[in-house]
Parts: C-alpha cells; structure tokens; sequence
C-alpha cells in the first residue's frame, strides 16, 4: 500500500482527474495549497505598491491505493499535469503500513478499495 501526494497546477485539476478515472483510480482527497519553487513567485502592483507574491495557488492530491494501482496512478497524474512548463508540480509517493475503514472496520488492503 502505497500513498501518491502530488501538488499540481489548480488549472490543471480537472484533467487529472480524468486521466486517473481512465485508469480506474477514483479515490482521492483534494486540498487547495500554497507554495514556491523554481516559480520562485511574481511581482505585482496593487494599489500603487509593488508586492511580490512567492507563495503561489497550488492544489494538493493525496490518493491511497494498493501496489497493483501505484504505477497508473503516477502516470494518469503525469498525464493531466503536465505542461512542461516549470510549476507542473510534484508527485511524493510514501509506504503506508496501515489504512483502516472506520465503517466496517476492515484493514490493509481491503480498506483502500
């Protein structure tokens, strides 16, 4: 069991999707996030004041799958994301040693579905 957080354009949110939904992944959780990396922000004028803005809108994707379903996860996100523009994003994947069902109570692997 596996757990793939990717950050991602938000722009870009609905064609991910689509491309996990291709591959039959159709669990996961979406947050709106803020961050910076080779981006390293912009500058902008508001109201007369130069503000530079290095956090930038980012939307974070967190999607618990078993070993069989890692590989097209990663690659349905690539798929969706990317531009080949420096901001496309990034994809974390880590080992999860548990997932419980907090319904039926089930675990490991049949708890991720």
């Amino acid at each position: 069991m596996k757990l793939v957080i990717a950050y991602i354009q938000p722009e870009r949110l609905n064609a991910v999707k689509q491309a996990l939904y291709e591959r039959e992944v159709f669990k996961m959780s979406v947050t709106n996030a803020l961050g910076c990396g080779q981006q390293k922000g912009y500058h902008e004028t508001y109201r007369g004041a130069a503000i530079e803005v290095n956090l930038l809108k980012k939307v974070r994707l967190e999607i618990a799958v078993n070993d069989d379903f890692v590989e097209p996860t990663i690659e349905g996100i690539i798929a969706g994301a990317r531009t080949g523009k420096i901001g496309d994003g990034k994809i974390f994947i880590h080992e999860l040693s548990e997932c419980i069902r907090i319904r039926t109570g089930e675990t490991g692997s049949v708890a991720i579905g």
